[in-house]
């Protein structure tokens, strides 16, 4: 390489550097803004994951103290005093009331709370089908067969949370109403569920030799 050709590699280095330190000195506010709120929003969600596992520590405490109380009324009113800030904790905190209401022996407002639950959309689905599951339990007798059959065959749909367990309240309808053959036939495939626990497995069979039907399914009809 010759002397001219070296001063010229030189030179253009040169206006190379320069004119990165321009472009550096003209923007490189950019990078620094880019870092900060890289570190600025890792920082806000560690703030924001301390203040949410504080929020529930709060939301346990008031609950647990809630629970504490001896007399079922006053336990009932502890909980419905206590305000979450989240729908999950809001879901959690009616379903406790709920149950100390039942408890107390007001179940009119034990299913007002639980249906606050049920229709709340912004709950998750296991959340609210416990919920309208335990309302539809506690208005047996105030509540026609059709209304709790109708609302119990959404909870029965294949692969929902509580299925198998509505499905064998599906079956006790079908016994108050006299349509034991339905019963057995819906017995039975609880019986067969895979995913039914053995308590559950226990209730249908006894149901099924109680109605003087078969353990084994039904087979299909000729015809």
């Amino acid at each position: 390489m010759s002397d001219t050709d070296s001063f010229i590699d030189e030179v253009t280095e040169e206006v190379r550097r320069d004119r990165l330190f321009l472009m550096l000195k003209r923007y490189g506010w950019i990078g620094g803004v880019a870092v900060a709120l890289i570190v600025g929003g890792a920082a806000y969600r560690e703030y924001d994951r301390a203040q949410t596992a504080a929020a529930a520590q709060a939301l346990g405490d008031q609950m647990i103290a809630a629970l504490d109380q001896n007399d079922s009324a006053e336990r009932a009113e502890a909980l419905g005093a206590i305000a979450a800030d989240t729908a999950s904790g809001q879901a959690l905190q009616k379903l406790l009331e709920a149950g100390a209401l039942v408890e107390a022996g007001d179940r009119e407002a034990a299913v007002a709370a639980l249906n606050l639950v049920g229709s709340n959309g912004d709950v998750a689905e296991i959340y609210r089908h416990i919920a309208t599951f335990r309302a539809l339990v506690l208005q047996q007798d105030t509540l026609s067969a059709a209304d709790r059959r109708l609302q119990f065959e959404a909870l029965a749909r294949p692969g929902a949370p509580l299925d198998l367990l509505a499905k064998e309240q599906l079956a006790l309808i079908d016994i108050e109403l006299g349509e034991t053959d339905a019963a057995i036939i819906k017995l039975q495939e609880i019986t067969e569920a895979a995913d039914a626990t053995a308590d559950l497995k226990d209730r249908a069979t006894q149901v099924i030799v109680a109605l003087g039907g078969s353990l084994d399914a039904a087979e299909p009809q000729d015809g």
